[in-house]
């Protein structure tokens, strides 16, 4: 009952904040109680005036969004332990290295996910609708090509990183190189999906986004529980994860058609259609290429220069914290398509979001990456025993703080490819490379685990800067906004360095306590505005009250 509650405050509170963002009116009732088949049916008919700025859609996606990254922590916080247990720390550093690897080869997809849900959302006009159809057709046949490269690519190099690149034990290599096929096989129909959710993405169905997404997540840890009872192989744990991910990729092509009717018609290719699509996905690429080459490599390197095991050590908080990113990822997967329909028309609107992302991102991670700070020996301690939490507190720290500055840099990377810049982010990255590529190498010889931690961190910290700055310069109107975030980060980001220098003991849990107080005063009487105040205190009540 509270829950209902809940998700009632949810959709009032968005109704009320955002209408002070984008200065639009609430919709009727009968709008927003739609069914789900007739928002499929209508979905093409969206005029500009019901952009995803509206009044209550950006709260309402956003929870969808945090619906479907978020339930799979729950499960995973079960399965993980269990999957360590039995599958012992190789194989299961080999399974992480193995999610890591088809991860990286997606950047197979050229960036066409993110560039469909760009060139949909500046085309969805009465005039320039007819156009949609014909692009979402050419942009899955161009995934299909480059899936089917990738997938070969793929293939072609499992035997060079099973046997030579990586220390995989000579008894897991036979089942660890088939898996890998296996791998390579998912591929396409992980490039599919990637466009697909572009398309969804668009239309601004972050529901069926997330009611697709939320089961497969759920899968990754539930498919390989259901078959330790029956083998410990990898094998046959990929192969499971395989059928599932082509069964939801199939889902989402039938939502598409729900959404596009014409996608059944007369398939046209555009030659203009695919240079749009390059053109911005090219450099998307190139993101998408460095991006999972900074964020997996750390792992690859461990398993070069130490061990499987050790792998599992870094994996493990890695992927546990890295969670607490859903919750800019899920705001700013939303205001990417606003900030692209709003830059042409209403810049001045793109400002009043940029500032809101950032301050709802603050108020809601700060607290929770302070806790996760001062208390991540207890808590692996708890979850995973004292020997992982020996080898893996400090990683967990370091990687939280890393967590908690990436989460400011989701918005001036959106904000600039929306910009129409995507060129400026792939460049970034292209220099970090080689620095933070020689960085790690010695870091992790010298500390271990921790040292991949903490250049991890040090890398996310150089790129938000960056952003911010570059931010700043393509879009002047956001200068002044920009130098009060680079203060906020500053200052948030010396307490979290606090708390991972503090022994763990009591010093630790009176530092959370009264930091989290006075952070709460802060967040009261100065980011927070009247309004908000008012409509939280009434959801507060509101709650409460519900038997």
């Amino acid at each position: 009952m509270k829950c209902g509650a809940a998700a009632k405050l949810l959709g009032r509170c968005g109704g009320d904040t955002m209408s002070l963002v984008s200065g639009a009116t609430e919709r009727s009732g009968s709008h927003q109680s739609r069914n789900a088949e007739d928002c499929l049916g209508n979905a093409s008919t969206v005029t500009n005036d019901e952009v995803v700025t509206s009044s209550g859609s950006l709260i309402r996606n956003v929870v969808w969004n945090l619906i479907g990254e978020g339930s799979p922590m729950l499960v995973a916080v079960f399965a993980i332990p269990i999957l360590i247990h039995n599958l012992g720390n190789d194989r299961f550093g080999v399974l992480t290295l193995a999610w890591a690897t088809v991860g990286y080869f997606g950047v197979f997809d050229v960036g066409l996910g993110r560039a469909l849900t760009k060139l949909i959302a500046e085309r969805k006009t009465d005039a320039q609708s007819g156009e949609i159809p014909g692009l979402i057709q050419t942009a899955l046949l161009l995934v299909l090509l480059f899936g089917l490269v990738g997938a070969a690519c793929l293939a072609a190099l499992s035997p060079l990183l099973v046997r030579q690149v990586l220390k995989i034990p000579a008894p897991l290599q036979h089942e660890t190189l088939y898996a890998c096929y296996l791998l390579a096989f998912s591929l396409p129909a992980g490039l599919f999906v990637s466009a697909l959710r572009g398309v969804l993405a668009a239309f601004l169905r972050f529901d069926l986004i997330n009611l697709l997404r939320a089961p497969f997540t759920l899968f990754l840890f539930l498919g390989p529980l259901m078959v330790l009872p029956f083998s410990q192989s990898l094998v046959y744990i990929v192969a499971i994860l395989l059928g599932a991910r082509w069964i939801v990729c199939a889902f989402h092509l039938l939502f598409c058609a729900r959404l596009v009717p014409e996608l059944y018609g007369t398939f046209r290719i555009r030659i203009t259609d695919v240079g749009s699509l390059l053109s911005f996905g090219g450099w998307v690429t190139v993101s998408n290429i460095v991006g999972p080459l900074l964020v997996y490599v750390d792992r690859f390197v461990i398993g070069t220069l130490i061990s499987m095991a050790a792998v599992a050590w870094y994996v493990t908080p890695y992927e546990m914290v890295t969670k607490l990113g859903l919750i800019p990822g899920a705001i700013v997967v939303v205001l990417f398509p606003a900030f692209a329909e709003s830059l042409p028309v209403a810049p001045t609107r793109v400002v009043l979001l940029f500032e809101r992302g950032v301050k709802y991102i603050l108020i809601t991670l700060f607290p929770l990456i302070l806790c996760t700070v001062t208390m991540a020996h207890r808590a692996l301690a708890i979850w995973l025993g004292a020997d992982f939490a020996a080898h893996g507190a400090h990683v967990l720290q370091w990687l939280a703080l890393g967590v908690f500055i990436n989460s400011i840099a989701h918005l001036p990377y959106a904000l600039i490819q929306a910009s129409h810049r995507p060129d400026i982010t792939a460049k970034l990255h292209l220099v970090e490379v080689p620095f933070y590529l020689l960085l790690l190498r010695w870091l992790v010889m010298v500390y271990g685990v921790q040292g991949a931690a903490i250049v991890w961190t040090l890398r996310v910290a150089v790129d938000t800067v960056a952003l911010l700055v570059i931010a700043g310069r393509i879009y002047p109107l956001a200068g002044g906004a920009i130098r009060t975030i680079l203060g906020l980060l500053a200052a948030t980001t010396a307490i979290l360095v606090v708390g991972i220098w503090l022994p763990s003991g009591s010093a630790s849990v009176v530092f959370l306590l009264v930091t989290l107080a006075i952070f709460a005063v802060i967040a009261w009487s100065w980011l927070l505005s009247v309004e908000e105040k008012i409509v939280l205190l009434g959801g507060v009540k509101t709650i409460w009250a519900m038997p």
